[in-house]
């Protein structure tokens, strides 16, 4: 066949694509420096450097870098440990890009409300959920407090109560309500000291999460001087605070470990939440209902429910089981 008759057919030919060949190698970005998100603010990520680029060539630790997110990214939040790319010198005007986000440990996530479909993520990586809730002004508000609770179990978080303005009203009902259940609570008021406080968050990253007006913020603020979150007063009509933070921010304690200041809610959707994620949260019931009949929710309306036999045999303590379904039953109510 001549070279003419080979260009012929070529004119019929599909045109070969001029794209790169897929592959299946990822980049590598673990030379990259690493860093934790401690704030989001409309599409721009503050990100603290936590670990140097490989060569040191790079960001400084403890350096707060201003980035964006590469394409490929679907979503960031605070919490979130990333690889950053491009200028990492925390110089003003610079911007550098996050090139990865590890994977994470845990996620806090809530729903507007309870039927909302669509979940939002608070914070990623903390290991501990703190409540924050006053004993007046605005009253506590329990079902609220367990609702957090079983964001906590859901999330694989460790949880803590702190009961704020003990001045104003005695914390005895709150403590009764959640030593069933084996809930650390400290109780603080004015003036109170804050070394038990500082000692349960030493080391550790915690969620501070609480309605308006609990004195969220003035905790914050004592903890972390330099903080400077703005607080408010509570409405003497509706009793309810005004809400002072507005965006999620990590913080580091002067001590070891950071907190994360959340803004003040007024309601915590469960929606995503179901009750077998709540009860491997509870080693000793968790056990039990492994001989509940299938299909068994685990409320005080399943028959034959192994919690309730292990109550009637002397197993499982009475206010245990109430303390439990109490939480379960959190999750109808607002």
């Amino acid at each position: 066949m001549s070279r003419r008759d080979d260009d012929e057919h070529a004119r019929f030919e599909r045109p070969r694509r001029r794209t790169r060949p897929r592959t299946k190698d990822r980049p590598d970005y673990s030379g990259l420096p690493l860093g934790r998100v401690v704030t989001v603010d409309r599409g721009r990520y503050t990100v603290q450097v936590e670990e140097a680029q490989a060569d040191g060539s790079q960001a400084d630790v403890g350096a707060a870098v201003t980035a964006s997110k590469a394409r490929s990214i679907r979503g960031v939040v605070v919490g979130d440990l990333v690889r950053l790319d491009g200028d990492v010198s925390a110089d003003e005007g610079t911007l550098a890009r996050i090139a990865e986000v590890l994977p994470r440990t845990t996620v806090l996530r809530r729903t507007a409300d309870d039927d909302d479909p669509i979940e939002r993520i608070v914070v990623a990586n903390a290991d501990q959920l703190v409540v924050v809730t006053a004993l007046a002004d605005p009253p506590p508000r329990p079902a609220l407090v367990d609702r957090c609770l079983v964001a906590a179990y859901d999330a694989g978080m460790d949880p803590l109560v702190i009961l704020t303005k003990s001045d104003l009203a005695s914390p005895d009902d709150m403590i009764a309500a959640l030593s069933p259940l084996d809930v650390p609570v400290l109780v603080i008021g004015p003036g109170a000291d804050l070394d038990p406080v500082r000692a349960a968050l030493a080391d550790r990253t915690s969620v501070l999460l609480g309605h308006s007006g609990v004195g969220k913020s003035t905790l914050v603020n004592q903890l972390v001087p330099d903080a400077l979150r703005s607080t408010s007063h509570v409405n003497a009509v509706t009793g309810r605070g005004r809400h002072t933070s507005s965006s999620a921010v990590v913080l580091d304690l002067p001590g070891g470990g950071r907190i994360v200041d959340t803004p003040g809610f007024r309601s915590f959707g469960l929606a995503h939440v179901q009750v077998d994620q709540i009860v491997r949260a509870f080693a000793d019931l968790n056990a039990l209902t492994r001989d509940c009949p299938r299909g068994c929710h685990h409320s005080g309306d399943d028959p034959e429910c192994a919690l309730d036999v292990a109550v009637a045999e002397g197993h499982l303590a009475p206010a245990r089981l109430a303390s439990f379904r109490r939480i379960l039953q959190s999750r109808e109510q607002v």
